[in-house]
């Protein structure tokens, strides 16, 4: 008779941990386990899973540091070389269910082979259908690198079942961060991936920002600034609440300034043509001297 699941969580705050927790409380019943602890990062998680050998992590994607998709793969190539690490050799990297409260890091929790990815806050039972795959998966095998092949694993769950004993070894787990090739967008239960180089254009809108392709507008939580340091190469700053692909712009227009109600007119301003839709955006005064040199 196997031994109930140990479980480890891994979550920056407070209440996400004790959320989770009394979460856990009530399906014990149903699913007999062992709660061994709780860290706050993923440098305390690896030293815990030394000392406990849990099975399983609930872990917060989102962890300052080394986030949670790291954490993951750190935990794989340790359990595949002899003394590199935490992992002892021959032991399994414990399974990971990702709890979050954002869908960025759903393409790559599917990459590092995760259980499930579920979003904060998670119900008892939706937890209970990931927990039950815990020892009960197949092994998958490894995407193919095809965006389209990781978009319908993960349209049929947030994130694919598999078997997370085996990781990326090719990946360091401090290498540079790789810029997305797919927003992960959660949208009535579903997860879809929007392909990066499909966007026209990024613009913040109050909390969320506005993910703009040919056919139609996307909601992600991403910081615009995030976005900026992320796809730098790829989108040029126009205004404080926006980015447009540089293969995008068709080009600039001056537009007279509009007075209101007999007051003067305000001055000119440019704004830019976008390829494919038929929104012009405004570009700030600030941008036009970094970005006019786009003209040519």
């Amino acid at each position: 008779m196997q031994p109930d699941p140990s479980i480890l969580i891994v979550d920056s705050e407070a209440n996400g941990r004790s959320r989770l927790r009394h979460t856990l409380d009530g399906l014990h019943a149903v699913f007999p386990h062992r709660v061994v602890g709780e860290v706050t990062d993923a440098q305390s998680a690896l030293e815990q899973v030394n000392a406990l050998h849990p099975s399983l992590l609930l872990v917060d994607a989102m962890l300052p540091g080394m986030n949670g998709i790291e954490l993951a793969r750190r935990l794989a190539e340790q359990a595949q070389v002899p003394g590199a690490g935490p992992v002892l050799a021959g032991v399994p990297a414990p399974s990971v269910i990702y709890v979050s409260g954002s869908a960025r890091h759903a393409l790559d929790a599917f990459e590092v082979r995760a259980l499930d990815y579920l979003l904060k806050p998670v119900d008892g039972s939706r937890l209970l259908r990931a927990l039950r795959r815990v020892d009960k998966t197949p092994p998958a095998p490894k995407p193919s690198g095809d965006p389209a092949d990781a978009a319908v694993a993960a349209s049929q769950s947030v994130v694919a079942p598999t078997h997370p004993a085996v990781g990326a070894p090719d990946r360091l787990a401090f290498e540079a961060p790789v810029a997305r090739r797919n927003f992960a967008v959660h949208e009535r239960g579903r997860l879809m991936l929007v392909p990066v180089e499909q966007v026209i254009y990024l613009k913040a809108e109050l909390k969320y920002v506005t993910v703009r392709t040919r056919q139609r507008e996307y909601l992600i939580e991403d910081s615009l600034t995030t976005l900026e340091k992320e796809f730098g190469d790829r989108f040029v700053r126009i205004h404080r609440n926006a980015l447009v692909a540089r293969q995008s712009i068709a080009g600039f227009e001056r537009v007279a300034g509009q007075g209101d109600g007999g007051l003067a007119a305000a001055e000119p301003y440019w704004q830019v043509v976008l390829r494919d839709v038929p929104e012009r955006l405004p570009v700030s005064r600030r941008q036009w001297s970094a970005i006019r040199n786009l003209i040519g």
